[in-house]
């Protein structure tokens, strides 16, 4: 990595800010002044700036409530991302396990860790996904023990879900493969449509009530132990 983008990804600075620094003679590497703003280095030297230890964040782990109307991408574009509301110096190491529709809202896990984001999203691992979907129609308990026995859709059938009415128009699902759409193409299979769906759990994470729509926080050192094992 060069050295400016790592001073600025660790937040001593904007870009323009550490080349300033930089030139003034105010880098050292492993105690050699470096005014080379190109110059790269691994993160594993000493870096001082202005005399200050200068240290790059590693293993972030982020939980997001995920308001609608933004994507769940990495990529700049002309719809507003998830990354867009991280306000993070090393958000572009950084990117969502998993994706959610534009339109669903809730939890989001974000990190830099690409073993466990690998892990996570593994089909072998079974990984639970868990939806409170608001509905158009009245579901019976019928249509509840179908979607816990799998739906055959057109591409695939569905595992077993874990299906719990919670009103006559409201249901709370888990599942565990998380294909496009598959929340509502499940429902749509019987004859209801999905008119509202918000994510409240991922592997061992569950939504923070407390956490407003549209915010996010980092996880507790106990959250992320819980998601590694």
């Amino acid at each position: 990595m060069r050295l400016d983008k790592y001073l600025s990804n660790s937040g001593a600075g904007s870009r323009k800010d550490v080349k300033a620094v930089l030139k003034k003679g105010g880098v050292t590497v492993d105690g050699k002044m470096v005014k080379d703003a190109k110059t790269e280095v691994t993160g594993e030297e000493e870096i001082l700036m202005n005399g200050m230890e200068v240290l790059l964040e590693r293993g972030i782990y982020i939980m997001l409530n995920k308001p609608g109307g933004v994507i769940s991408s990495t990529e700049a574009g002309r719809t507003a991302t998830v990354m867009d509301i991280i306000d993070h110096p090393q958000k572009k190491d950084m990117f969502p396990v998993g994706r959610l529709d534009k339109d669903t809202t809730g939890l989001l896990f974000i990190t830099d860790d690409g073993q466990l984001a690998h892990e996570l999203l593994s089909p072998r691992k079974k990984i639970g996904k868990t939806y409170i979907a608001d509905l158009e129609k009245d579901v019976s308990d019928p249509e509840i023990q179908k979607l816990e026995q799998g739906i055959p859709l057109k591409d695939f059938t569905t595992a077993p879900a874990e299906a719990e009415k919670l009103s006559a128009r409201r249901v709370k699902l888990t599942i565990t493969e998380g294909k496009y759409h598959q929340v509502k193409r499940m429902f749509g299979y019987l004859e209801n449509r999905v008119t509202g769906l918000r994510r409240v759990g991922f592997a061992t994470l569950t939504l923070d009530e407390e956490l407003a729509e549209g915010s996010w926080r980092r996880l507790t050192t106990e959250e992320v132990d819980d998601l590694k094992k």
